[in-house]
């Protein structure tokens, strides 16, 4: 399934690999204070390696961590430092969730960042990431996962929607789960808010039903984060429809 034609000429503009440099310009910042404590990265850096990783595919995104895994290592730091102040994290109401349900449902986490999700519930998950710092993390494209077709029974992206292509990570979910599977979305609420900018939670909602979901559950309740739940359709439609995939911005995190 194709992308809608404007968000390709939207995306067009943003593609220049000078991000790179700025990225770099930060790390060498971060790495050059002289306290013996882990230096605790600038929300600059975090704000410029999202605009980055939005501005590039999850293949570009692999090929350029993979070279250099410390600067992805130094985003979870400072990503993990932000979620500390969250009085409610994502990735928790998605283990409770889980917990709630059949353990023999097999799992796939897309952008699972320390795995804690994996290490959380006694299901069998699927760990996938654009850095392995852990044996039970893949690092691969979100987009190409090594699963087979219809082999898991809920795909989950925490605040993971990240690249040019997000869609086609989501392509991938649904060809990975089995009819009936669950895909759970969790994402910043100001991605979602189209009065600052963000994308309309509706038009996405649409995309990803007209990807071959319905919609189950849309929670706006938290103040940090919304939650989209979908199930696969046991019926596909064999008419392929170009879809309209609206424009996730980068997040944008306080300083503190």
């Amino acid at each position: 399934m194709k992308e809608g034609r404007s968000r390709k000429r939207k995306r067009a503009r943003h593609t220049q690999p000078l991000d790179q440099q700025s990225l770099q310009s930060n790390k060498d910042e971060n790495q050059t204070s002289s306290s013996a404590k882990r230096p605790k990265p600038s929300t600059s850096f975090l704000d410029k390696f999202d605009s980055f990783c939005l501005s590039v595919s999850g293949k570009e995104a692999l090929s350029y961590f993979g070279d250099d895994p410390t600067m992805f290592d130094m985003y979870h730091a400072g990503y993990q430092e932000q979620m500390s102040h969250w009085p409610e994290l994502p990735v928790n109401i998605i283990i409770k969730w889980l917990k709630g349900r059949s353990p023999s449902l097999v799992v796939a986490d897309f952008g699972c960042g320390d795995a804690r999700l994996a290490k959380s519930v006694k299901n069998k998950v699927f760990s996938f990431d654009l850095v392995s710092n852990d044996p039970s993390v893949i690092a691969c494209d979100m987009s190409n996962t090594p699963l087979g077709s219809s082999s898991v029974d809920v795909a989950v992206f925490c605040l993971s929607l990240m690249g040019t292509n997000f869609s086609s990570y989501l392509q991938e979910a649904h060809r990975v789960l089995k009819p009936s599977g669950w895909l759970l979305i969790a994402e910043v609420k100001s991605r979602f808010d189209p009065n600052t900018g963000g994308a309309d939670p509706n038009k996405f909602s649409k995309a990803v039903c007209d990807l071959g979901f319905a919609s189950e559950l849309k929670d706006f309740s938290n103040k940090m984060f919304i939650l989209l739940h979908f199930k696969k359709k046991e019926k596909q439609n064999s008419k392929h429809k170009e879809i309209e995939w609206p424009e996730l911005k980068p997040c944008l995190y306080k300083r503190r």
